[in-house]
């Protein structure tokens, strides 16, 4: 069960929408994980590849998974929102549900790296925590399902017909920016490549 963080994505910053998708597949593979290792351990003692697993999906989620839920609340949402388009009046209250969905999960994946962390520390989980846990992540599973299919279903294809090309490449840059990414200095440097490497 060896994974990393950090893998490249299916999609990049000049591509916002396709690297959100790419962040709902990261979102699935380590809750799966998650699901997986507790389901099979079930509050025992963790072999080296379930504790890596364990400790890599709960860094995940504690990192990487907040800046994805930013790049829709404060980059995204915000600007499908200023839109005048008649197709986006219809999208509001699907976009009041995913935010609802937000704190939600927030308050899920609190309780998940609470008990997550204490197994890991202590070794074991009780019975209870166990089953707490799976009742956690598999609710987690279920909500992420419905709220993913509806943002790439609707609300992604929907911000590619509204926003602009400026707007989304305004977009990619705040992604970036999130991820500590000079988005500026990185074309810079590879327009010099280019220009090196031209005939």
């Amino acid at each position: 069960m060896p994974i990393t963080i950090g893998q490249r994505s299916e999609g990049d910053f000049s591509n916002p929408l396709g690297f959100l998708s790419a962040c709902h597949r990261r979102i699935e593979q380590f809750l799966q994980v998650l699901i997986e290792v507790t389901s099979q351990a079930r509050g025992g003692a963790l072999n080296g590849d379930q504790r890596n697993g364990v400790e890599v999906a709960l860094r995940y989620f504690r990192e990487a998974a907040p800046k994805h839920t930013r790049d829709e609340e404060e980059s995204l949402f915000p600007r499908m929102l200023a839109s005048s388009d008649k197709a986006m009046r219809a999208a509001i209250h699907s976009l009041e549900g995913l935010l609802e969905d937000h704190k939600l999960a927030d308050a899920a994946h609190a309780e998940v790296e609470a008990i997550g962390s204490r197994w890991l520390s202590d070794g074991i989980l009780s019975s209870e925590s166990t089953d707490r846990l799976l009742e956690l992540l598999y609710g987690l599973r279920s909500s992420y399902q419905r709220h993913i299919a509806i943002e790439e279903n609707a609300i992604f294809p929907l911000a590619g017909d509204i926003l602009g090309s400026t707007e989304l490449a305004a977009i990619g840059h705040e992604i970036a920016e999130r991820r500590s990414i000079n988005l500026s200095a990185l074309e810079s440097k590879l327009k010099g490549l280019s220009e090196v490497e031209s005939p």
